[in-house]
């Protein structure tokens, strides 16, 4: 069942339950898939990996806004973020843990042979690839600066 497909039916859920946060997010998700299909080149078709390049970009705005809305002390919009980014979470696949991620960049890191600081970009540009979808790129850069000191 495609991503669009999931969106749809939850949407009717939310509308039925009365869900308005839950109901905020999915629109928004909708409105980024027809956005991305309708995407001057696009074929009107998302694959698995556009999908979900696609939620977690909207996951990262959420974060960025959340942060900033929190740093401005304004609760009210933060609360809002929050539930959203919970919306969209549920669509992402389950991200590594530190530990995941850890053993994951050690295994590229090995692989790349990297050894210094100055390899960061061999191993970011496998590790992006290799773990796209799985962890978040702020938390695989600050992993890699770690491991390769």
């Amino acid at each position: 069942m495609s991503l669009e497909t999931n969106i749809n039916a939850e949407i009717k859920t939310a509308m039925l339950g009365k869900k308005e946060a839950d109901l905020r997010a999915l629109r928004a998700i909708k409105a980024a898939i027809l956005l991305a299909k309708t995407a001057e080149g696009g074929n009107g078709e998302l694959t698995e990996a556009d999908e979900t390049k696609l939620l977690q970009k909207l996951a990262k705005q959420r974060r960025d806004s959340l942060e900033i809305f929190r740093q401005q002390n304004r609760e009210d919009l933060a609360v809002k973020e929050e539930e959203e980014l919970a919306v969209i979470e549920r669509f992402l696949p389950k991200q590594m843990d530190e530990a995941e991620l850890k053993a994951a960049l050690t295994d590229i890191i090995a692989v790349v042979g990297a050894s210094s600081p100055a390899d960061m970009g061999k191993v970011m540009g496998a590790a992006t690839k290799q773990l796209a979808g799985k962890a978040d790129g702020k938390a695989i850069s600050a992993m890699v600066k770690e491991l390769l000191k």
